[in-house]
């Protein structure tokens, strides 16, 4: 009975963790390129106290053996990266990357960091940057005399300048995509960073053999769905409740345990 008690902790540990998991999906709903995180369970150890297969006194075999397990552990929290919901701006700088890829963007320590948050910005030298003022790499300048802005499918950008009808290409936008994009790291503003288990980034240009295309005047939004999310919740509630029931069971059992007389 007192392993039922930590066994049961086990899985009202797990199903916390569970609950802050789904907390931040359904934070995020309204995210831009925000992609889901999903928590995937483990069991423990078993205690063997009889092996399937040991010989009986007959001379045969026992079929099946006795195995107590030990509860429940979270054995990792994955990201899902299906796509989010298309939100049009009608904002030349918002871009949508349909397909596989990430924007590579320069952090101030000099490292790069990747996203699918196309809601860019131009700063105040003109460069094409993140929400954050992060700038996005190849670093692309839009001329202040620009009147307006074309961002092609293979993410060729170009502009108008004032007193000239001939469009002027200023930049191209390039793409990385990863082996493993469920192994990068999560460090919040809507950027990755990679790590060993996602592998090295692979850049290339949009629409490319591998790599999606750009589209301009649209948002990847989050791909968090509300009402999976709250089933979600319900189920993982469900859950916690009922590894409560089981502590108090195992401590209902020992309290009658500990009250038996001689």
């Amino acid at each position: 009975m007192i392993g039922a008690l930590w066994t049961a902790a086990t899985g009202m540990d797990a199903q916390q963790t569970n609950i802050d998991t789904i907390s931040n999906n359904l934070a995020n709903v309204n995210t831009t390129g925000f992609k889901k995180t999903r928590v995937n369970f483990q069991d423990l150890m078993y205690q063997h106290i009889r092996q399937p297969g040991t010989p009986n006194s007959q001379g045969g075999q026992i079929p099946v053996g006795i195995e107590v397990g030990h509860g429940v552990k979270v054995s990792a929290t994955q990201k899902i990266f299906s796509p989010g919901n298309i939100q049009n701006t009608d904002n030349p700088l918002d871009i949508l990357i349909e397909g596989d890829g990430f924007l590579q963007v320069l952090l101030p320590d000099g490292t790069l960091a990747y996203t699918r948050d196309g809601s860019l910005k131009r700063d105040s030298m003109g460069r094409i940057v993140t929400s954050d003022g992060y700038p996005i790499q190849p670093e692309i300048y839009i001329p202040e005399d620009a009147s307006s802005i074309s961002i092609t499918s293979d993410g060729t950008i170009a502009v108008e300048i004032n007193g000239s009808n001939q469009p002027q290409q200023i930049g191209q936008i390039e793409l990385a995509r990863f082996s493993n994009p469920a192994g990068l790291n999560s460090i919040g503003r809507n950027l990755f960073k990679p790590t060993v288990a996602s592998g090295d980034p692979i850049v290339g240009t949009p629409g490319s053999p591998g790599f999606g295309t750009i589209a301009q005047g649209f948002l990847e939004m989050s791909n968090v769905k509300v009402v999976e999310e709250m089933v979600n919740m319900i189920a993982a509630q469900r859950a916690y409740e009922i590894n409560s029931k089981a502590i108090q069971a195992a401590d209902e059992m020992l309290r009658t345990a500990s009250q038996l007389r001689r």
